[in-house]
């Protein structure tokens, strides 16, 4: 990645008022982009959003990524060079509880998002964010690559799906290669794995639900000990989002594919292992049980196979799972002490690209 491509950059991002739309307006904004955000009102309270001031110069618009209209005037206002869509309904047990409301919202909310950008016109990268999800998951032991066939047993797992055959059909029909003269924007799907970091306050994820209940010095009920899952922390799927834009806006539709970013192998761990060592790093007042209760199916066995960056884009992970938990722990004592965490956040963000600049 190359921070110096981004200054002055006209950058559209979806859901930014998200735990990971807000990491990437930071580092967008750090890297001197012109950034304008559309989304629903933050998701939580409290939020990534509001503690560490990702609004502050940026230009935010509340809208739903359904309503059509208001999406394209948003678009056509604002002119970006580069869209990045991460808006989405992303929690798979509420994805069984209002399965229409996921499904509108993340495949019809990306057939909007891409329409409006082809009408629209002008723009030269998308960057449509799935998830690792959006696999057939057949509980195998080898990562998936992005050639295996698109599927999902929940609903929001099967809506990813759909999502990305959205994508695949809008690139072969409008923003197709053979075409690229015409149309001049170039699409891509990017698939990551279970994303953890600080500031993540979402309902029913295990990182979030660890650090709230030992904040309040409660025990945490944990269910699924033994799913394995690509734990990484969400600077390192962002860093091969912001690559690919980059690849995208500079050398067309080479690069306009699906993409994996997912951790090393040795960091798909067991939930229970997860559970142990944010345990240990948290201290006094740290303690979980297991659940006893019947609860909707989850994938048990789920990695990716990112080979293909590793090999086009020179990309890989820069920081271990022992590193990311540390990191989580501290981003969060940072605030229960009531630091600025937008310049912790920020200062994150710098010592993380300076240890990816030490590799690439």
């Amino acid at each position: 990645m190359n921070p110096g491509f981004w200054k002055g950059k006209r950058v559209f991002v979806t859901g930014h008022t998200g735990f990971k739309g807000g990491w990437l307006i930071l580092w967008l904004k750090e890297m001197g982009a012109v950034v304008k955000g559309y989304s629903l009102s933050p998701p939580t309270t409290p939020c990534m959003f509001e503690e560490s001031k990702v609004w502050l110069n940026v230009g935010s618009e509340e809208g739903d990524i359904r309503d059509f209209t208001h999406l394209r005037e948003s678009i056509h206002g604002f002119k970006p060079e580069i869209v990045f869509h991460l808006a989405a309904q992303p929690l798979v047990r509420h994805s069984y509880i209002d399965p229409m409301e996921t499904y509108s919202t993340n495949v019809m909310g990306t057939v909007y998002l891409l329409e409006a950008v082809k009408q629209v016109g002008g723009v030269k990268a998308i960057v449509n964010i799935t998830s690792d999800k959006c696999y057939e998951n057949r509980e195998w032991v080898w990562g998936y690559r992005e050639d295996e066939p698109m599927g999902g047993y929940d609903p929001y797992s099967n809506s990813k799906g759909c999502a990305e055959l959205v994508a695949s059909s809008f690139r072969q029909s409008f923003f197709n290669k053979e075409t690229y003269g015409e149309h001049g924007c170039a699409l891509a799907s990017v698939r990551a794995g279970n994303v953890i970091g600080g500031g993540d306050w979402a309902d029913d994820r295990l990182i979030p639900d660890m650090l709230k209940a030992f904040s309040q010095e409660a025990s945490v009920e944990i269910r699924s000990p033994h799913a394995i899952r690509p734990w990484q922390h969400v600077l390192e799927p962002l860093s091969g989002y912001i690559t690919i834009a980059e690849k995208l806006y500079e050398e067309g539709p080479e690069y306009a594919e699906g993409w994996n970013f997912g951790p090393r192998e040795e960091d798909a761990k067991p939930v229970d292992w997860i559970v142990n060592r944010l345990t240990e790093l948290w201290g006094a007042g740290a303690s979980w049980y297991l659940s006893d209760g019947i609860h909707p199916h989850e994938a048990h066995y789920l990695k990716l196979d990112c080979s293909k960056a590793k090999m086009r884009l020179n990309w890989q992970p820069v920081w271990d799972l022992d590193t990311t938990l540390v990191k989580i722990v501290e981003w969060q004592k940072a605030w229960l002490a009531k630091e600025d965490m937008r310049q912790y956040t920020i200062n994150e963000i710098k010592e993380y690209m300076t240890a990816r600049a030490g590799i690439e």
